[in-house]
């Protein structure tokens, strides 16, 4: 039996038939969309506020390891002003011994006996260190006399001891601001031997110096030894 052809309300529900199933199809493909695009969206903007946060982190970072370094080199000029100050007093200090030292030696120069005895010692330490015929010593004007006095006990001694003989030049021209003692000169000129209270000081200071900081300042974990 042939179909027959649909009458007008018959085409007319199919086709509201069909745009109903078109419209539920674009309501669900515009959900699908909604929810996808929803989806993508907080995707972006987890990641652009991770990006943001992670930018922030950076960036307090960077200010806290920035202060942190102000803060050390801050500590670390501190530290330094005041290790700086510690080694001015220290200095200071030895100095105001060595100038007291000083002082004393001025006074050995004013005691006649001990002196003469002294310039006696460092005349014949001096004439034996040389071991030549010939000698000028020098000394200071003020000292001329005290200091022939000293050569004199200096030659005999001299003589006992190297069994030598010696020809001693004394020349009064050494600076009578030095604190005292003797300069001693070879015959040949080639050795001079200064054995002036202020080079033997000096001497003394050099040598001492080591030890006196550690006598006045405890040890230096720097220096393992005095010398």
């Amino acid at each position: 039996m042939a179909s027959r052809p649909l009458n007008d309300d018959e085409v007319l529900s199919e086709m509201n038939k069909m745009v109903a199933f078109i419209k539920q199809e674009a309501l669900e493909k515009a959900r699908e969309i909604k929810v996808k695009a929803d989806e993508e969206f907080a995707i972006d903007k987890a990641k652009l506020v991770k990006q943001e946060e992670q930018a922030i982190d950076a960036q307090f970072d960077k200010k806290r390891k920035g202060a942190e370094t102000a803060q050390k080199i801050q500590q670390s000029t501190l530290t330094n002003k005041s290790r700086l100050r510690l080694l001015h007093r220290r200095e200071e200090h030895l100095q105001d011994l060595f100038a007291s030292a000083r002082t004393q030696i001025a006074r050995l120069a004013g005691d006649e006996a001990r002196y003469v005895q002294f310039l006696e010692g460092v005349l014949v330490q001096g004439l034996l260190q040389l071991l030549e015929p010939t000698v000028t010593v020098y000394t200071r004007a003020k000292d001329k006399a005290i200091a022939t006095r000293a050569l004199n006990g200096a030659k005999a001694a001299y003589y006992e001891i190297s069994g030598r003989q010696v020809e001693v030049e004394l020349d009064a021209s050494l600076n009578d601001e030095l604190a005292g003692g003797v300069k001693l000169i070879s015959g040949t000129r080639r050795i001079t031997l200064d054995n002036t209270l202020d080079e033997r000081l000096r001497l003394l200071e050099d040598r001492m110096l080591p030890e006196i900081r550690h006598d006045l300042f405890g040890p230096n974990e720097n220096r393992k030894f005095f010398t």
